[in-house]
């Protein structure tokens, strides 16, 4: 496994934010971000994605418990579909940064390749960061963990739509229940929930 980067800029203090979500049909967007400890290095961090489900709640536990710091923001579904999933996207890394109680970062990593400014603090777009650093890697697991939790709870409500194996992402299953069952109050409905070329006139 190739190691990631424990930083950008070792003198500052730094914060990696990612989000999880971004493609779904349901359910809102989640960012993470964090502070790692140079003195408490976390072994196997790596993109949320090529970590098992099982995996990813192990290394939450030790995030939680090494890091120095760490927020978690929340976009909803409706909100989603107010301003759009990109400037949501935005807005629930702004608010997981400013969950952050115990720092005052100096310097935001994102993951991706736009973000909007965060009270003048400066930033550095990084593709495919959670592969590349450690506290994007990180953040990627909190957003990801956090929002799975989410998605298993709605699904006690709506098991229909089998979000407890997709997490609300346009799969067969899901999508085959949205035309059977009409859509729910959690799905975003500026998104094409039927896909190809169907839109939402049985909705009406």
């Amino acid at each position: 496994m190739k190691s990631l980067l424990p930083y950008c800029n070792k003198d500052l203090v730094e914060v990696g934010c990612d989000e999880a979500g971004r493609g779904c049909l349901s359910g809102p967007v989640v960012a993470g971000a964090v502070v790692l400890d140079p003195n408490r290095a976390i072994k196997g961090l790596d993109d949320s994605k090529k970590l098992t489900e099982k995996s990813r709640r192990i290394m939450r536990d030790e995030i939680l418990k090494n890091a120095l710091d760490y927020g978690i923001g929340i976009v909803s579904n409706i909100e989603i579909d107010e301003i759009n999933i990109l400037n949501a996207s935005f807005l629930a890394m702004h608010r997981a940064i400013e969950a952050l109680s115990k720092t005052s970062p100096e310097h935001i990593l994102i993951d991706g390749n736009r973000f909007n400014p965060f009270m003048e603090i400066p930033h550095t777009c990084v593709i495919k960061g959670d592969g590349i650093y450690q506290s994007i890697a990180a953040a990627s697991i909190l957003a990801k963990t956090t929002r799975d939790e989410i998605m298993f709870a709605l699904h006690e409500t709506h098991p229909q739509y089998d979000w407890n194996r997709n997490k609300g992402y346009p799969t067969k299953k899901h999508r085959s229940a949205i035309a059977k069952y009409g859509p729910t109050k959690e799905h975003r409905m500026t998104f094409n929930l039927l896909g190809g070329d169907s839109q939402l006139s049985l909705f009406k």
